[in-house]
């Protein structure tokens, strides 16, 4: 498995904190002071980097009302898809302006270009990274291009089967990408979380050999952060100033408070993960005092033999182990202890002393 990428100069994998994306997509809403506004936060949550769409309406579909192109069910039903498009996209004379903002406030901004000019037009503006979205995974040319700029690639897998994943990965690979993830994705909007079925990442992980992350479309942060302790090394959340805003992907986005908690519990998740160990931790040794022991529970003079009624496990942990109980019975203790003292291999005899 190919051990970490780096965007940006971040290393994603390696045993590195999950990577945190928050994709404006079309939660500006046609505002640009709304996508500087959700840069903004999206930085001041924790997120390590936004992500935008690089599309028109003419570069994704066709100008048409022909069956084909119309939209029946869903969020956005009764649209035809060159309608919702040119409602979702991201204005092309906003990028360069996002881009620098984004820099300008030390946050990654990168986006998934949708055709070549796209690609061309990112490339321009010198974007670290590129995402290429669930129904654009079996665009192989579209991918291809993608890759040969050299740039670290990430493909989100929604609706794509084995085979198909495997044919976008090696597309990037035969056009020169070196630095590639996928992530595990429904594309469902939202997507009941018994949908995700998280047991595919380390599948996915294993399968694929590649670093692994989750595009969430859940309604909370539960699934996300689940998929930490699977090995999720990328999550990618949908995220908005306002959740009623009305805007195309508004109410399955997550609102700046929620992208905070985000950022935090998926962080603990991976630093409780930690590394296989069973010695004591230090936050356990000031309650050794609580563990179980042996102490004398009886008056004894030197010589004195010890039975079962004058020893007795009980809290604190400062004597010998209770697995020592059996053994010591039929020993002699070798000098005077008080009751409530706790037991030492010091203060017995062996059973084979007078």
């Amino acid at each position: 498995m190919n051990n970490c990428i780096r965007i940006d100069g971040k290393v994603i994998g390696g045993g590195a904190a999950p990577y945190i994306i928050a994709e404006m997509s079309a939660n500006h809403n046609g505002n640009l002071q709304t996508a500087l506004r959700i840069i903004d936060e999206a930085k001041k949550a924790g997120a390590d980097a936004v992500k935008i769409q690089t599309y028109t309406p003419d570069t994704i579909t066709l100008k048409s009302n022909s069956p084909d192109f119309q939209i029946t069910d869903g969020l956005w039903s009764g649209r035809t898809l060159y309608d919702l498009y040119d409602w979702a996209h991201t204005p092309w004379e906003w990028h360069e302006t996002l881009i620098r903002h984004a820099r300008n406030i030390g946050i990654t901004l990168f986006s998934s270009p949708f055709d070549r000019t796209a690609v061309d037009l990112l490339e321009d503006l010198n974007v670290p990274a590129y995402k290429i979205a669930s129904f654009e995974a079996i665009d192989l040319p579209l991918i291809k291009y993608v890759a040969s700029t050299g740039k670290p690639m990430i493909i989100s897998t929604g609706m794509a089967d084995e085979e198909e994943i495997s044919e976008a990965i090696e597309a990037a690979r035969e056009a020169g990408c070196k630095e590639l993830a996928i992530l595990h994705c429904v594309s469902g909007y939202p997507a009941p979380a018994e949908d995700y079925n998280l047991k595919t990442l380390p599948d996915m992980q294993k399968r694929f050999g590649l670093i692994t992350g989750l595009s969430d479309h859940t309604l909370d942060n539960t699934t996300a952060i689940a998929s930490v302790a699977l090995g999720a090394s990328i999550i990618e959340k949908h995220f908005t100033l306002d959740r009623s805003g009305g805007g195309p992907d508004d109410c399955f986005s997550l609102e700046p408070v929620e992208l905070k908690a985000l950022c935090h519990d998926s962080k603990a998740v991976w630093r409780s993960l930690g590394k296989v160990d069973y010695g004591r931790k230090s936050s356990e040794i000031g309650n050794i005092k609580f563990r179980r022991s042996l102490y004398f529970v009886k008056n004894m003079n030197a010589g004195d033999l010890i039975t079962h009624d004058a020893i007795r496990s009980v809290r604190p942990g400062f004597g010998i182990a209770p697995k020592f109980y059996e053994q010591l019975i039929g020993s002699r203790v070798i000098a005077d202890v008080e009751s409530g003292t706790a037991v030492s291999w010091e203060k017995i005899a062996s059973k084979g002393e007078a």
